[in-house]
């Protein structure tokens, strides 16, 4: 994707000490300095694709939207780039899915601890079935 010359992105951190102050960056270069997935203005890793098509010449029209700070950002990108995105999409949806389950299988044991303390404690008649 081309930036236009002198193009600026500000970056807001708070300090520890609760004092806020803007960063403000200046962009000369031609491409984005990390891989698609990496929003520019507040360096998430969490930029996804939420419009393509395909172009010519092997490459793909794509927006992108960062979820964190709403950078967006339409361009033509190359195959590879695309593809390394798609890796990326990828990785973190297998990551969302290994969550899943652990919280799945966390909310399961806790149930059957439960269930299993009101057995004990005869606080589960047949009449509850």
């Amino acid at each position: 994707m081309k930036r236009k010359p002198n193009q600026q992105s500000v970056r807001r951190i708070v300090l520890p000490s609760g004092r806020c102050i803007e960063v403000v960056r200046f962009h000369d270069a031609e491409e984005l300095p990390h891989g698609l997935h990496i929003c520019p203005s507040c360096d998430s890793d969490l930029v996804q694709p939420v419009a393509w098509s395909e172009a010519l010449a092997d490459r793909w029209e794509l927006t992108l939207e960062c979820p964190n700070c709403w950078w967006t950002v339409a361009g033509t990108y190359e195959r590879e780039q695309v593809h390394e995105l798609e890796e990326r999409l990828d990785e973190g949806f297998a990551e969302m899915l290994a969550d899943l389950k652990r919280v799945a299988h966390a909310n399961m044991a806790e149930q059957i601890d439960r269930f299993v303390a009101a057995l004990r404690s005869n606080l589960i008649l047949p009449e509850d079935f």
